[in-house]
């Protein structure tokens, strides 16, 4: 590499201007396809790319259909192709990539000042020109800009003044004035719409672009990007809206900041409120397992760490920090950009700097001021095949949260065991309604039923209305990563008019238990009685069910007729007496899980499964149980969920199919809540919440003539063994 840049000095006087650019983009290819596989393969499909689309020829249909549809998916290649032909040029010095790249922006610009409303917009969405909404043309302007930066000096003055003015500065009209609503919002569709616009500012030199980018139409700063990198994250850098939308929004959120450190260095952006993007950026990959985000809200499960926006994300952050645990990603991604943050990312991984990225239990803040609830990670193991158990106590995500407070999600051994169901979509699909929100999105997948935590008189959290739940969020009241005692606690007061809940679930290593176990107690109270319901959805085969159950076999009901409940299947139900029969396993991969509750009095356990009313084939069909509870003012449901034995198919062997737990049992002892686990070899775990956030306070309890006692608000007790129960 140094030898090339010593030549290209040397004999920089004597050559033509793109002379040069073509000497020095063939030094770094020869370089970097030397030096860094990474970059080097990168390179390879890029072309690849290129040279498909090429030729096809410059092919700019008018828009005509949705999301999946032809027009809506050649102007998503024609983007990318924009995108990786300017770096392309750039990098090589070929004309041809910059010829391809400049008769294509040079087709849009006789295009787009002839549209008008795209033909397939929603009411419900802001229509784009390009695209059926906004938001996609933002995403256009964004990836199209960059590849324009890169070919505009080659060009005549005729073409340069061609696409400026009739299609990136038309573009960038439409998308701030021309989509005022929408650029002011405090949203990933406003992140992508401003740093669209601004990046054409810096590169047109137009100032006024560039400060309605950064502090909204009237320049105020209350909206605008500056404003939402201020809003959208919480100072630990979660994102409001989840793991699925923070991925979505990085993109343009760090492009554009390095396009304004670039060209206003003096902004500091990447500093900007505590370094809140690099922040932003390892808080995504923490809200991973196994490489793929946690999904809820409205999340497709299908994203993982290998998409587009976390190329970028991590090479920028890997520029800006030299964090080798980034490295270790890129290198699970298997992909980087044609940048010079890219080429350093696989140069370096090239040279062996890469170390394992530190996945670890965190609690992380959510709301600006970091008071708006939090999500919980906890962590044991690797992010691979490892467990993660994931308390969702933070604040209802603006439109595309659902309605989920103090809901929980488990991973173990490369699955996810208690799931979430994200959202009702098949993005890009055309048959599934061009690939937007379906309307079991807000009929199933948003509705509190869907997911793991506490239903009342089966209606939903805050009525079913977002604007109520933005107001509200739950408290975290404790969390603790303490090795062996992992602890998270969250309160909700406000999702029920007169009932509020506190819920505590821990990962604890229980004597006598191969496998951490999962505890869950959820404490209700209420100023009457109702009918609580406490779903539990996992993934799995029902190996074997406790209780005696009435099944459905010739017809199968419907649990209700509203709020979800419409959705759901009744399979059988039954009313287990006692803890020791009080339980369901089911088997996923080659592990077994089992699933024990202390029963309430008179409770009915359903067993369940999604895909009623669903005449469209729309939704999954999945299996749930559901404990509930009718007629009671106050009560509590108390739970564990173990991981137990092995199943071998090809070598037909299983071991340990069945729970190693005799016995739990939940007690109240004043304002503390003790759970007491006994296993089938005699010993004895008791798990004691008191509530005191004082980390010091000493507590004490006397259960059936037994002394407990601990410290702090939660905590692990070793209990004298009982007898055995093998």
């Amino acid at each position: 590499m140094k030898r090339a840049v010593i030549f290209l000095a040397a004999s920089a006087l004597a050559m033509p201007a793109h002379a040069q650019e073509r000497a020095a983009g063939e030094a770094v290819e020869q370089s970097s396809a030397q030096n860094a596989p990474l970059f080097a393969g990168e390179l390879e499909f890029s072309k690849a790319f290129l040279a498909d689309i090429m030729a096809e020829g410059v092919v700019v249909p008018t828009p005509k259909d949705p999301g999946g549809g032809y027009t809506h998916e050649q102007h998503k290649r024609n983007f990318k192709a924009i995108y990786l032909g300017g770096q392309l040029y750039r990098l090589t010095g070929e004309q041809k990539y910059a010829d391809y790249v400049r008769d294509v922006l040079l087709a849009y610009a006789e295009l787009y000042p002839t549209l008008g409303e795209h033909p397939a917009r929603k009411n419900s969405q802001s229509s784009g020109r390009i695209f059926w909404q906004v938001l996609n043309d933002a995403m256009w302007m964004v990836d199209s800009i960059q590849g324009y930066e890169a070919i505009r000096g080659s060009l005549s003055e005729a073409d340069r003044e061609n696409i400026d003015n009739n299609l990136f500065r038309k573009a960038a009209e439409f998308l701030s004035t021309g989509s005022a609503v929408t650029f002011s919002k405090i949203h990933n569709h406003a992140t992508w719409a401003t740093a669209g616009v601004g990046m054409t500012g810096y590169l047109l030199g137009d100032k006024e672009l560039v400060d309605i980018a950064l502090l909204g139409l009237d320049k105020s700063g209350e909206t605008g990007f500056l404003r939402q990198s201020e809003l959208l994250f919480s100072p630990d850098g979660y994102y409001t809206e989840g793991p699925y939308y923070q991925r979505f929004a990085l993109k343009p959120f760090v492009v554009f900041a390095g396009a304004i450190e670039k060209n206003d260095p003096s902004r500091k952006i990447f500093e900007h409120r505590d370094g809140i993007l690099l922040k932003a950026l390892t808080t995504t990959i923490q809200l991973t397992y196994d490489g793929y985000f946690f999904p809820f809200n409205d999340a497709i499960r299908d994203k993982s760490l290998n998409t587009d926006e976390l190329f970028h994300g991590v090479a920028v952050a890997y520029q800006k920090t030299r964090d080798p645990g980034l490295l270790s990603i890129a290198e699970w991604q298997g992909r980087t950009v044609l940048t010079d943050a890219g080429m350093m990312v696989a140069n370096d991984l090239a040279a062996g700097k890469a170390k394992p990225f530190p996945f670890k239990s965190m609690l992380l803040s959510d709301g600006p001021s970091g008071n708006q609830g939090a999500v919980a990670v906890i962590r044991e193991g690797d992010s691979t095949t490892g467990k993660a158990l994931v308390a969702k106590n933070s604040s209802q995500g603006m439109g595309h949260g659902h309605f989920d407070k103090l809901s929980w999600q488990y991973y173990d051994n490369g699955h996810e065991i208690v799931t979430d169901y994200g959202a009702a979509r098949f993005l890009n699909i055309e048959a599934k309604d061009g690939g937007r929100y379906l309307p079991e999105n807000e009929s199933w997948a948003k509705q509190t039923i869907a997911h793991n935590t506490l239903v009342v008189d089966e209606t939903t959290h805050f009525g079913g209305d977002a604007k109520v739940a933005d107001t509200i969020a739950p408290e975290q009241l404790y969390f603790s990563d303490t090795s062996g005692a992992q602890v998270s606690t969250g309160r909700i007061v406000g999702a029920y008019d007169g009932v509020d809940f506190t819920r505590t679930v821990a990962l604890l290593d229980i004597a006598g238990l191969n496998h951490s176990l999962v505890v869950d107690l959820t404490r209700v109270n209420s100023d009457g009685p109702h009918k609580y319901d406490m779903p539990l959805h996992y993934m799995g085969q029902i190996m074997r069910v406790g209780f005696d159950l009435a099944s459905n076999t010739q017809d199968r009901p419907v649990l209700g007729t509203g709020s979800g409940y419409q959705h759901i299947w009744i399979d059988a139900a039954g009313r287990p007496s006692t803890a020791k029969s009080a339980f369901v396993t089911w088997l996923l991969g080659d592990r077994f899980y089992t699933a024990r509750w202390v029963p309430q009095a008179n409770a009915t356990t359903i067993l369940a499964e999604s895909g009623a009313n669903d005449a469209s084939f729309n939704l999954r069909r999945e299996p749930m149980l559901i404990q509930r509870v009718d007629g009671v003012s106050d009560t509590t449901f108390a739970s564990v969920l173990e991981a137990h034995g092995r199943y071998d198919g090809a070598a037909e062997r299983t071991t340990a199919s069945d729970s190693r737990i005799a016995d739990i049992a939940h007690h109240r002892a004043g304002d503390s809540d003790i759970m007491i686990i006994e296993t089938i070899g005699g010993e004895r775990t008791a798990f004691a919440i008191s509530y005191d956030k004082d980390p010091a306070a000493k507590h004490r309890a006397k259960i059936a003539g037994e002394d407990i006692r601990w410290t702090g608000f939660a905590a692990k007790v070793e209990l004298p063994r009982g007898g055995s129960r093998k």
